[in-house]
């Protein structure tokens, strides 16, 4: 079954120009040691990308997740507006790891009284007073970071997409295992984010500032939605041992 999911995220983004006298060295100080993953190996990277989700929420069918455990997306790029190059972090940790906590755990996910068979709608009842319904629900970059698209110009003028990540969802949980996942690496859920309209969602375009050398952009307070976009069912098996 493929699920409708609404997403709404509250994002901070630092842009730099990676030529600058911070943002050069492999180990930057100061106002620049955010960018201290920034790829700066790679020969292509003109530019070194920090962001932060410090809120919002993923709706999956009728259950609303929120956001309550700070998510970050780093890299550096290549181009400017819509002819963007992604490149992932330099430690690979392009899109953190963050579990946040499914309200109802699997209760909230799987919803018994709507099983019309007596016996199976005891069972699941019975499964989910176990005290193993915990669910924690992760984003992860499904493939390569590549193929993260970013265009600053939509995201600062809110149009069309700013931000579009392939991802999966881990779904982790002592009766679940630790291999079960909404979307795959062969077959992610391709989210594309506006900070303008996506539906009934509006999006915002945040403040925008400057340093005094005009090398650094920090964008706080965007708003980036999206309103329906399809996901996989889960899949994955319950671990054994």
């Amino acid at each position: 079954m493929r699920r409708v999911i609404a997403l709404g995220l509250t994002w901070l983004v630092l842009l730099v120009l990676a030529s600058g006298a911070g943002a050069a060295s492999h180990h930057p100080t100061g106002e620049w040691k955010v960018f201290e993953d920034c790829p700066l190996s790679n020969p292509k990277v003109e530019n070194c990308v920090f962001s932060q989700t410090t809120g919002g929420s993923v709706k999956i069918g009728n259950k609303t997740v929120p956001i309550e455990n700070t998510v970050t997306l780093q890299g550096g790029f290549q181009g400017a507006g819509s002819e963007i190059q992604f490149f992932g972090a330099e430690d690979g940790n392009t899109l953190s790891k963050t579990p946040q906590p499914v309200p109802g755990g699997l209760a909230g996910l799987i919803e018994c009284k709507k099983i019309t068979n007596f016996i199976l709608r005891l069972g699941c009842e019975a499964t989910f007073e176990n005290g193993l319904t915990g669910v924690n629900a992760t984003l992860e970059v499904a493939g390569p970071a590549t193929s993260i698209k970013l265009n600053t110009e939509n995201l600062i003028f809110g149009k069309g997409t700013a931000l579009e990540l392939p991802v999966k969802v881990h779904l982790e949980n002592p009766f679940l295992g630790s291999n079960c996942y909404v979307g795959s690496n062969s077959s992610p859920i391709v989210v594309p984010l506006t900070t303008g309209a996506s539906g009934e969602l509006h999006g915002k375009v945040g403040k925008i500032s400057f340093n005094e050398l005009f090398d650094k952009t920090t964008v706080t307070g965007s708003i980036l939605v999206n309103n329906t976009f399809a996901a996989p069912a889960a899949t994955g098996s319950r671990r054994r041992g």
